[in-house]
């Protein structure tokens, strides 16, 4: 189709996702941003937060109420040059995998570490672990983009 995107997210532990979109949408370091068909060159890094795929075709990982699959990232960089748009990603997973028990105990691990008093690099460290759990939480409880195109 003339509008669409191909879209390849890849991990350190290999390809995550491989397929045709309308649009992915990435919680860029300074404010989350969309590609669409015909975005112009560029590269840009992006932050925890939801990545969203908005899928043309059906697809495993894609939500049943729509054509859109949400994945949880810890962050990593986009490039898209004529309609190809490559993710590299520290990690990402798909929100229908995430296991919301494994992400609340990792949010109060955090959280614990936190209320203790850890100091430097611990203390970012342990911010960081509890962002990304609260993000995966979200994203598999559908708590975010919903309602956005």
């Amino acid at each position: 189709m003339a509008d669409e995107l191909s879209v390849d997210i890849v991990t350190p532990d290999g390809r995550a996702f491989e397929g045709s979109a309308n649009g992915v949408r990435a919680p860029g370091v300074e404010g989350s941003f969309e590609v669409r068909n015909n975005h112009a060159p560029m590269i840009a890094a992006f932050d925890i937060g939801p990545l969203i795929v908005k899928t043309t075709a059906a697809h495993e990982y894609a939500d049943m109420h729509d054509d859109r699959i949400v994945f949880a990232t810890s962050g990593g960089f986009l490039e898209i040059v004529d309609n190809n748009v490559t993710v590299l990603a520290e990690t990402v997973e798909p929100a229908s995998e995430i296991d919301v028990e494994r992400a609340e105990n990792a949010e109060k691990r955090a959280l614990r570490r936190l209320e203790n008093g850890v100091q430097g690099e611990a203390r970012e460290k342990a911010e960081e672990a509890l962002e990304r759990a609260r993000n995966r939480a979200r994203v598999a409880m559908g708590q975010v983009g919903s309602g956005r195109s």
